[in-house]
Order: C-alpha cells, then structure tokens, then sequence
C-alpha cells in the first residue's frame, strides 16, 4: 500500500499496511525511528482506516513531539560514538581517522555520509571482531563467519554454524556494551539457549555483563536516532 501523508504543520508520513494476523485498526510509531504506521486488516476499508488515523491525529501528533531528535550527519556536528560523543569535522587529503574527540573526513559534503558509514562499519567489525576472537578463546569455541547489519530489533545473534552477526550501531554504544553483546554471541557457540547454564557462562567470561544489558535495554532505541540514509 502506498504510504499516507497526514496534512498539517508539519506534515506526517504515515507507512500504510495490511495484516491477516490483525483484527482491529492499529497505529504504531517506532521508538527506533519515528516511523509511523498504520495496521488495516484485510478486509477493513481504507477510508475506515484514514478515518481512525484523522480521530488520533492529536495523540500522533502528541506523542511525536516528545519523540527523541534524530541525528543527521553534516560537518560541525556531532554524533555519537563509542559511548561519548565526537565533532564531524573536514580536513585535508583522502584520511578519515579519530583525533581526539574529533572525526576528520575529507571536505567534500556530499560524500560524508557514504564515508562516515564506512567508517564506523570498519570500526564496528574490528572492535567486535577482537572481542569474539577474545571470548571464543574463553568457551574453547570458534566462530566462522562475521557479519554486520542493521537491524530493529536485535542487537546480535548466532548461528548453529558459528555465523555471528551484530549490529553496527554497537561501534555506539560504551566499549564494555560492545563486548557483553560479543560475549552473549559467542557464548551461542558452547550453547545454543538462554538457559541458566547459558547465562552462567555469560556471566564467567563478562563479569557484571548485567549492568551492559541493561544499558542496553534502557539506552539502545537512542543508537537508532542517527541516520545514514
């Protein structure tokens, strides 16, 4: 279905969908990234749902102003990384490279976003990449594959093969919140549960991994608010 445009100051992108699992009209706005949806059943009218969306415009309307500010890379800014914050900053030559809090990337505009995001993939693989090489080590196990991607709902996960793949957006998020999601993944390779002997092994080789998962439980929908595309 094509997507909604909601008139007003300012205007609202509404995603339009139909669901055979839905039985009433529903309209969702993701913590992630302000995406609005609108659910129909498949045998509800559009105009009904059109209608349900007008009724609640005020909520919608209500519920996005308190909705966390997304971050959109340009020069000057800054953004978050490794648990703090760092300035975008041009400079000379073809280098992107940390100096200090600041990132320095060529000065060319229209190309930072492309180069920032291959920035902080490359520093995302390296950094999970050492850290599942030092936690495969611990459970005796190795892993086969690594991959990154960026999805809603899961920050990692691990195959039955030793496949791992993360989220990039962990490069984000403080080192040790980084390293408990390694070890979770990792620990995967001795036991594929979440059973208690699982989460004893979390805990053996992360210690205190409760405090990071929690970080993560609390603080995770904001690695989302930065957007690369």
């Amino acid at each position: 279905m094509k997507d909604h445009i909601l008139p007003g100051d300012p205007p609202v992108a509404v995603a339009l969908r139909r669901s055979a699992r839905a039985r009433r009209l529903s309209l969702r706005i993701s913590g992630a990234d302000g995406r609005v949806t609108l659910t129909l059943p498949l045998r509800a009218r559009l105009g009904d749902g059109l209608a349900f969306l007008q009724e609640r415009e005020g909520w919608l309307r209500g519920h996005l102003a308190q909705a966390p500010t997304l971050i959109r890379p340009a020069f000057g800014e800054l953004i978050p990384f490794a648990g703090g914050e760092v300035r975008l900053c041009p400079g000379p030559g073809r280098r992107v490279g940390l100096d200090g809090d600041r990132l320095i990337l060529p000065d060319e505009p229209e190309r930072l976003i492309p180069r920032l995001a291959a920035f902080l993939r490359t520093e995302a693989r390296n950094r999970l990449a050492a850290a599942s090489d030092r936690y495969a080590r611990l459970v005796g196990r190795s892993w086969t594959r690594l991959t990154l991607r960026d999805p809603r709902s899961r920050w990692g996960s691990c195959t039955a093969d030793g496949h791992l793949m993360f989220s990039w957006r962990l490069v984000l998020a403080p080192p040790p919140v980084l390293d408990y999601v390694a070890a979770h993944e990792v620990a995967h390779l001795a036991r594929m549960d979440h059973s208690p002997a699982f989460w004893a092994l979390v805990g053996e080789i992360c210690p205190g991994f409760e405090e990071h998962r929690d970080w993560l439980r609390a603080e995770g929908v904001g690695l989302h608010r930065l957007r690369l595309g």
